[in-house]
């Protein structure tokens, strides 16, 4: 009797075309184990070139290129991920890019993209962009990213972008960017902006900006900017300035190089130039530079070259003193000038 044999290259045929209908080669299992190809739930070491259609994946997942299915991607890869562009829908563990990493939902853990990270929904953890990071709604951890970072809801923790970083809802933690950093809503913790810094809503903490700080609410704690500290509401806490200091109400301390000004004042403002309250505003406190302009009521002290109050409960020193509604003796003296 004579047994039949397979030719080699028809076995080889055979084997290719099984493992394209199956679409991966799964050693001992389907389910875990090694696997070569685009295996849909897998435990153990597996490699691809391009994912598309996976569920889930645990262990170490090489694929050289990001996902296929971007849209609507709900595979959940964690481990281990390695590649050119590793991805999937959520990456929870290691993520290594040599050239970036991609979450089309989010990424959690530790990342590094040498362009850089990118994901649609959160990003989370200890993750390193060599050009940027970002994400679509909030970044949490330490993040670095060598040109910049940038989240569409809140940045929390230690951001560091070396151009800059920006975060469409509130920036919070130890905050540093190259040229400036901002966020539209609030901003608080220690910020560091190598030219400015700002918020749309409130800055408070320790606030540093090489040329400019400033908040469309409050700024508070302590603040140095350059040339120029303003906010739109309150400028409160301690504030230098090297040009000009200025909001809706300051209180605290504040100290420019040319002008302080506000329409409210509660407490002690400085300027090597002039400070200036606006008609029908008030000073409560103390005012001290060569020109001290109150259209307003002066409620303390203030020393000066020259001093101007249109009202005056409390003392002008200086060499010309002006009190507006002062009996007419005592509207212009030298030395000082007194109303109680």
């Amino acid at each position: 009797m004579t047994r039949s044999r397979v030719p080699a290259s028809v076995a080889a045929i055979l084997l290719l075309a099984g493992f394209a209908s199956a679409q991966s080669l799964d050693i001992p299992s389907h389910a875990w184990g090694l696997s070569f190809g685009n295996s849909k739930n897998f435990t153990g070491l597996r490699f691809n070139f391009r994912d598309s259609g996976v569920e889930r994946v645990r262990g170490l997942n090489f694929t050289l290129w990001q996902p296929r299915d971007v849209e609507g991607n709900e595979s959940l890869i964690q481990g281990l991920s390695l590649g050119l562009i590793p991805g999937g829908g959520r990456l929870q563990g290691l993520q290594l890019g040599l050239l970036g990493v991609m979450g089309v939902k989010s990424i959690t853990g530790i990342s590094f993209g040498l362009l850089g990270i990118g994901a649609g929904g959160s990003l989370a953890g200890i993750n390193i962009g060599g050009l940027g990071a970002g994400a679509g709604d909030d970044v949490a951890g330490i993040n670095i990213g060598g040109l910049g970072i940038g989240a569409g809801g809140d940045m929390v923790g230690i951001n560091i972008g070396g151009f800059g970083l920006g975060a469409g809802e509130s920036l919070s933690g130890i905050s540093l960017g190259g040229l400036g950093l901002g966020a539209s809503d609030n901003v608080t913790g220690i910020t560091i902006g190598g030219l400015g810094a700002g918020a749309g809503g409130n800055m408070s903490g320790i606030n540093i900006g090489g040329v400019g700080l400033g908040a469309g609410g409050s700024l508070r704690g302590l603040n140095i900017a350059g040339l120029g500290a303003g906010a739109g509401e309150e400028l409160g806490g301690i504030t230098f300035a090297g040009l000009a200091a200025g909001a809706t109400e300051i209180r605290g301390l504040a100290f420019a190089g040319v002008v302080v000004g506000a329409q409210r004042v509660h407490g002690i403002i400085a300027a090597a130039g002039f400070t200036l309250v606006p008609k029908d505003g008030e000073l409560r406190g103390a005012a001290v530079a060569p020109v001290n302009w109150i259209k307003g009521t002066q409620t303390g002290v203030t020393i000066g070259i020259v001093n101007y109050a249109w009202s005056l409960r409390g003392l002008q020193i200086g060499l010309v003193n002006i009190v507006r509604d002062n009996p007419s003796g005592r509207r212009v003296l030298p030395i000082l000038n007194w109303n109680f």
